[in-house]
């Protein structure tokens, strides 16, 4: 308290400037306490403006000062650039996730319901397009009397591809169906007629295809390198269906693997394929 209270009592203030040189007199300069506050705050200011630059142009912030530890504008693009490409790593595992599932749905059961859900608006548009336009009776006692006896037409099959058998029907080593060693490009044809149940991509076989046929049987073509017909689509017997190739794990080479089933149980192709 009294130091304060020595303070407030002084009013000015007297500078002496003392040269080195004695031939010259010492000047004094009378200063109160208010302009000496003002002298130090202006000389506090420009020290600190001056520092500031020196440090920034001269580089010695670096040394003098610690590096920030905040990550840098090229750090934070390439994180950016990591989650993006997680994100779609993991979309693009859900859609395989679920082609795979569809696949083992066709595979279970034969997807038989489709294709007779699909035969069944077909027989029935076939049915309304045979009824008589009206008026006729003999057509009447015809339907009545006399019954028209259709016989059963026995499925076919014919050759997906032309080319050398590599490895032949063998279940007991896990080997379902045929594989034919053709070169990559080679077109593949329906086996048979009836409608694609499953065409699309997965990991283990690659780009497949899967066509349900009349009398429960289905044919399977794998390791595809591009595929022309889409799920649901209705094919005719030796149309082209799909590009042979070398897709998918299970391959070791330019082949087409094809196999066909009846009633949810593999067949082996040879025994029922025309010609050979």
């Amino acid at each position: 308290m009294l130091i304060l209270e020595k303070i407030k009592r002084i009013k000015k203030f007297s500078v002496i400037f003392v040269p080195e040189d004695t031939s010259h007199r010492a000047r004094s300069t009378k200063l109160s306490l208010k302009n000496l506050i003002i002298l130090i705050f202006i000389y506090t200011f420009l020290s600190i403006i001056a520092g500031f630059y020196i440090l920034s142009l001269t580089g010695t912030s670096k040394i003098l000062l610690p590096e920030q530890t905040g990550l840098k504008a090229s750090d934070k693009q390439k994180i950016d650039d990591l989650n993006s490409r997680m994100v779609f790593l993991i979309r693009e595992l859900e859609k395989l996730k679920a082609t795979n599932e569809r696949l083992q749905y066709a595979l279970a059961l034969g997807d038989t319901t489709l294709f007779d859900s699909i035969k069944q608006v077909q027989d029935s548009v076939v049915e309304i397009e045979s009824l008589p336009a009206g008026g006729n009776i003999l057509k009447v006692f015809e339907d009545l009397f006399f019954t028209k006896t259709e016989q059963k037409k026995e499925i076919q099959f014919i050759k997906p591809v032309t080319g050398f058998i590599s490895r032949s029907f063998n279940p007991r080593k896990g080997h379902m169906g045929l594989d034919y060693v053709v070169k990559a490009g080679t077109p593949v044809y329906a086996t048979a007629g009836g409608f694609v149940i499953f065409s699309g991509y997965t990991i283990d076989d690659g780009y497949t295809i899967i066509i349900s046929h009349n009398e429960e049987f289905i044919s399977i073509y794998k390791h595809c390198s591009s595929l022309i017909k889409k799920q649901r689509e209705r094919v005719e017997q030796g149309e082209l269906i799909a590009i042979s190739g070398n897709s998918g794990k299970l391959t070791t080479g330019p082949h087409l693997h094809f196999e066909i089933w009846e009633n949810g149980k593999p067949v082996d192709p040879e025994k029922i394929i025309l010609n050979y």
